[in-house]
This record gives structure tokens, C-alpha cells and sequence, in this order.
């Protein structure tokens, strides 16, 4: 396995080259040199000599940074002190080992997102470990089973927690050839918001109340890599790689490059089927994104990455105006050639003959107080009982959103295929953990319970949703 400095990556000596690209001495085609420098993100100290084996000492601390020169600094918590926490890089079948300690005001976890591992790892508290409290330490040990981009998070005051700055990527490499073809120039891109207001402080993690969890708050300020507008220097025609993950509590990130298409290879699970042409790319709250872009603009120019407003309910669209997202800096080379590789894995469709039928509803009450609780079949999370499932079993939930915001579903541990309305696998075929519920819609998922019994969660990814209710359990046994 190679693991790499910066926020580009190198793939393995020896890769075949690919056939659309015509390189010369004089000019590769590639990327200018340094071309994602200001995207570059920090990577942890290995303790560990085997190649097999990342081992690192991971903290939750509190610091003080200034987001951008312009702005005072502004108190946050983070992992290793920095926003968002460092690259995790691995291969298939390595192990990770994190000695972590809490040196927060208050509990905390990690949640390895999108990570099939065993239900003691999951970083859920009271069900796959206790809380981490201020100044204790916890281990967590696993192997890697899939390729793909993933993350870590918390799951203790998860909006506030992740507000403040802790999140962090994950990127486990194949072991195969399946990506051999993809363009040597890579990134990965972690995309999330946060709320400061003139001073620099931290908005209210409770700021507007009851419709403030509704709507779900969403940050002031778009960060790129814990960054606010940065540049990328590209040159055009030449294709990137970039590996793109939502970690924002809110906010649905749905962007547009002028005059570019977005070739998205694949999603939360790895590689697509086959690869999907988008004129707009869009991650919900915890979904990533493996996309091939080809900037095309004239040498020396500048285009800006913008995000666009996307309809997930009352209030979300209306009166709002696209942002800038991430500066594209043009060189004055001449134009690259694309590379046009033609992906394709081979996935099949889970079986659902014999499938158990599973019917969710997200569902908005109030308390006796009169406040707002979410839940799920109008039970909130602290009086919901687990569902039932058994190792082998293949499940089939229809999930309903009674309500009038989006919800993006995320199941912990496991990989799911989403279903047409007629029980037919939606195409390409995709491994997903995260898929968004619409308003007043519905949704079909696929999953099947393997190898490792314990208690799973599954939740709205709109934290705001989940702490304030929207959240259940699965109780996997043999």
C-alpha cells in the first residue's frame, strides 16, 4: 500500500497508462505541479512499522482558529487540531488502530461512517461503547473491508459536536485493479459548513429554536478541507479525480462547474456498476462522491465551484442565492486531452424472494411541553424499541417522510441497494449507506444482515433530526 503526502494521491508503479491520454516529455498531461496544495490535508503520525497496519493516537481537543484572514479566530473542537481531522489512508484487509483521547469539556465517540466493522467499534454510546468522558481514553481496533471513501464523526451531541469541527475523511484503497484506470491526479475533497457570527464565535449549536431543529441548522460559512474559498490550479482538458464527502450537519451540497459535467464512478460503497453523467453533482448530509472532472475554460482563466440551492423542503430554496464554493485557477498550458476511462464493477442485485417486509415512517410530534420530538412511527428514539433481525436475513424497509424537510437516511454497518417502487434495484447498481427520503415521499432499500450480531443504529443524517429524535436500532442476533 503507498500512502501519500497532500491532498493528492499516487497510485501504485506500474499502472497502466490511460489510452486517451498523450503525453509528452515536454508536457505530461497532468495537473500543474502543486495543483491541489492549498487542498492539502493533514495526515497522522503511523506507530506502527507494518505496512498493514495504521496505528496513530487520535485527540478531540479544543482550539482556536482563524478560518480565514479576515475574521477573528473562532473556538471549535477538533481532532489533532485541526478542521477536519487528518486523512486516514489504508488499503483493503489493513487494520486501523486508534488510541483516542477525549480532552473535551464533555462526552464524546467516534463513529467510523460507512465502515462494515464490528458493532463494538461503531461508536455508538450505551449500545457499542460507553461514552468517551472528559480526559478518558478508547481504542478502537478494526480491519477494513471495502474500498471507498468514508469518515469519522461523533455520536454524542452529534449537530453541536459536529458544528464545532469534528469530522475527519477515510479512504481505504483496492486491492485489485478496479481503479487502475483512473487519472493519476486525485483529491479528496471534504465538504462542510459552519455557523460564527461577526466576532468569531460559535453560533448557538440551539440557535431558532424549534424551527431551528426542523429546518436543521445549517452553517454560515462553506468550508472546502476546513478552508473558505480555496484554490485549485487546474489546467484544462485534463481529467481529476475528486473524492468528495458531505460531512456538513444541514446542508445538502448540490454544485455546478460552468460548462463541465460531472462523471460520478461512484458513491458511499465504492464503485458504481457503470459510471453516471450529472450536470449538477449532489451529496446529502453524509453521502460521498467519487466523480471525474474535466475543467474546460480558456489558459489563465478563472471559474468558481459554486453551490446551488436544492429543494429539500419549506425554506430551503427560497430567497437563497448560489455560493462560491472552491476557485479553479487555469494555467497557461496548453489544453490537456480527457481521459475517458470506461469504469464498470460487477455488482449484483440482492435477492429480496423471501424478504422480510419492514415499514419506517419519520414522523414530527411535540411533548407535554409543547416542544418539538421527532421520531420514527411516531416513537422518539429514548422509547423506541429495537427491530428485530437475524444474521442471514434479508430485509426490505419502505421508509415514509411524513414531514416537510428531507431526510437522509443512514444505516450504521451496513451497505443497502435502493429499489424502484416495483421492488426492482434502482440502476446503476450502487452500494449506498445514506439515501434521501423527500418530502412526503417514500423509499425502498434492500439490506442483508451478515456476520456481526450486536446493536446497529439507523438515523436521520440531518443531525439536528437524529438528536432531536429521529434515531432507531436494529438488534442483530444469530
Amino acid at each position: 500500500m503507498l500512502r501519500t503526502a497532500g491532498g493528492g494521491a499516487t497510485l501504485a508503479a506500474g499502472l497502466v497508462g490511460l489510452t486517451a491520454c498523450v503525453d509528452s516529455p515536454e508536457l505530461p498531461n497532468r495537473a500543474p505541479p502543486g495543483w491541489a496544495d492549498e487542498l492539502a490535508l493533514r495526515r497522522p503520525l503511523d506507530r506502527n512499522p507494518d505496512p498493514h497496519i495504521l496505528e496513530i493516537d487520535l485527540r478531540a481537543t479544543p482550539a482556536t482558529l482563524a478560518l480565514w484572514d479576515l475574521t477573528p479566530a473562532t473556538p471549535v473542537y477538533t481532532f489533532d487540531g485541526g478542521i477536519p481531522g487528518p486523512l486516514l489512508e489504508l488499503a483493503v484487509g489493513d487494520r486501523l488502530i486508534v488510541h483516542f483521547t477525549n480532552d473535551l469539556p464533555e462526552p464524546t465517540t467516534i463513529h467510523w461512517h460507512g465502515l462494515r466493522i464490528p458493532a463494538d467499534m461503531d461508536g455508538v454510546p450505551d449500545h457499542s461503547q460507553p461514552a468517551v468522558l472528559p480526559g478518558e481514553r478508547f481504542d478502537y481496533d478494526f480491519v477494513v473491508p471495502d474500498a471507498g471513501l468514508f469518515w469519522y464523526h461523533p455520536h454524542v451531541n452529534s449537530s453541536a459536536q459536529v458544528a464545532s469541527g469534528l469530522y475527519g475523511p477515510l479512504l481505504v484503497r483496492p486491492l485489485d485493479a478496479s481503479e487502475d484506470l483512473a487519472p493519476d491526479d486525485e483529491v479528496v475533497l471534504v465538504l462542510s459548513d459552519i455557523a460564527i457570527d461577526d466576532d468569531g464565535a460559535l453560533v448557538d449549536p440551539q440557535s431558532g429554536g424549534d424551527l431551528g431543529t426542523l429546518f436543521g441548522r445549517e452553517g454560515n460559512v462553506v468550508l472546502v478541507n476546513g478552508r473558505w474559498l480555496p484554490t485549485m490550479s487546474v489546467r484544462s482538458g485534463v481529467t481529476l479525480r475528486w473524492r468528495v464527502v458531505n460531512a456538513a450537519r444541514t446542508r445538502y451540497f448540490q454544485l455546478a462547474l460552468p460548462g463541465t459535467k460531472f462523471t460520478r464512478i461512484g458513491n458511499d460503497g465504492g464503485l458504481l456498476a457503470s459510471p453516471v453523467e450529472e450536470d449538477l453533482l449532489l451529496l446529502t448530509p453524509g453521502q460521498r462522491a467519487d466523480v471525474l472532472v474535466t475543467p474546460d475554460a480558456a489558459a489563465g482563466s478563472l471559474q468558481f465551484l459554486t453551490w446551488v440551492p436544492y429543494d429539500r423542503g419549506f425554506g430551503s430554496t427560497e430567497f437563497r442565492q448560489e455560493e462560491l464554493v472552491m476557485r479553479l485557477d487555469f494555467s497557461t498550458d496548453a489544453p490537456g486531452q480527457p481521459s475517458t476511462p470506461s469504469f464498470a464493477r460487477a455488482l449484483s442485485p440482492i435477492s429480496i424472494t423471501d424478504a422480510t417486509a419492514v415499514s419506517l415512517r419519520l414522523t414530527q410530534m411535540k411533548d407535554p411541553d409543547g416542544h418539538v420530538v421527532l421520531g420514527v412511527n411516531n416513537v422518539p428514539f429514548s422509547e423506541l424499541a429495537p427491530l428485530p433481525a437475524q444474521i442471514g436475513e434479508t430485509q426490505v424497509w419502505t421508509i415514509e417522510n411524513e414531514m416537510d424537510w428531507a431526510h437522509p437516511f443512514h444505516l450504521h454497518g451496513f451497505f443497502f441497494q435502493v429499489l424502484n417502487d416495483d421492488g426492482t434495484p434502482e440502476q446503476p447498481l450502487a452500494w449506498h449507506d445514506t439515501v434521501d427520503i423527500p418530502v412526503h415521499g417514500s423509499r425502498k432499500i434492500a439490506v442483508r444482515f451478515d456476520e456481526r450480531p450486536g446493536m446497529w443504529m439507523f438515523h436521520c443524517h440531518i443531525l439536528d433530526h437524529a438528536d432531536a429524535g429521529m434515531m432507531g436500532m436494529i438488534d442483530l442476533v444469530p
